[in-house]
């Protein structure tokens, strides 16, 4: 039961997060586009119901993976959302109407055997539940600074894969932090109960971090293709992630040999995400 409840709630937040992504880049790709980065794409976006669907998926994905890193690891947690892509897709196939080709549901077969390989020969555990103000700062600082970096970088570029992927990767970053914050604000939760959990200083950096990762999805779906940003986002949330359980968390994965059927994985995932971002349905037309 140690691993079975959090693969369980990570797998309900992947599925819902698949779902907001589906909706969402539907909404985004409806409104006018920007050079720049736009509060007012939010208040654009209000104004159509099939956003706020995708919000209030969103908000079922926050608790599903609210519980999953009570219960669970960060490096276990986070890299299970890999899944999010192969799952929007065959959301947006269902919702357009369209088959995936033979193609598409092997590189689906290919990430989830690769997410499994690597999960199973790293078995991620361990770890510290409290996280002291020496590790958060240089990590929030680092995190912070990536993210803005990335994020001026991709804006000062054209619509195009550079922009796109460049906006994907700090989204990325905003995602990866939101969840090792949030994973410690679960812990004051547990520990302290509400009061504590609505006064702690982690439930109000995931929330900025979370509002800042919502905001910079939306300039990266309007930035260019989803074979850019979608692969900078998948794969850089469950690298970030993993990083940040093994420097904040100090969460255990194997090593030795049991690198090789872990590279093995990856390279599997890796594979499996080019391919189906590449050639991924169209979520306005299903092409």
């Amino acid at each position: 039961m140690g691993v079975v409840l959090p693969v369980l709630f990570a797998f309900v937040a992947a599925f819902s997060n698949a779902l907001a992504t589906v909706l969402q880049r539907r909404a985004a790709l409806s409104v006018p586009q920007s050079r720049g980065f736009r509060l007012s794409l939010i208040a654009d976006l209000l104004r159509r119901p099939v956003w706020l669907a995708g919000m209030l998926a969103v908000i079922v994905a926050g608790v599903g993976q609210a519980a999953a890193l009570a219960t669970g690891p960060l490096s276990l947690v986070q890299p299970l959302f890999v899944l999010e892509l192969p799952l929007a897709l065959l959301l947006a196939s269902l919702m357009t109407g369209r088959s995936l080709p033979a193609g598409m549901w092997a590189a689906v077969a290919a990430v989830v055997v690769g997410l499994g390989v690597a999960l199973a020969s790293a078995d991620p555990a361990g770890g510290r539940e409290l996280v002291s103000p020496a590790r958060w700062v240089p990590a929030l600082a680092a995190s912070a600074a990536a993210a803005v970096l990335l994020a001026g970088a991709g804006l000062r570029r054209p619509v195009g894969k550079a922009r796109a992927g460049c906006l994907g990767t700090a989204t990325a970053v905003c995602y990866a932090l939101t969840a090792a914050l949030m994973k410690d604000a679960m812990r004051v939760l547990d520990d302290d109960g509400v009061t504590g959990f609505l006064t702690a200083w982690q439930t109000y950096a995931f929330a900025a971090a979370g509002v800042a990762a919502v905001l910079l999805l939306e300039h990266a779906m309007q930035g260019g293709p989803l074979v850019a940003s979608q692969p900078a986002l998948t794969l850089g949330d469950a690298t970030v992630s993993l990083l940040l359980g093994v420097l904040l968390y100090q969460e255990h994965v194997r090593t030795g040999w049991w690198l090789l059927p872990q590279v093995l994985g990856v390279a599997l995932v890796v594979t499996g995400v080019l391919v189906l971002a590449r050639r991924g349905v169209d979520l306005r037309t299903g092409r």
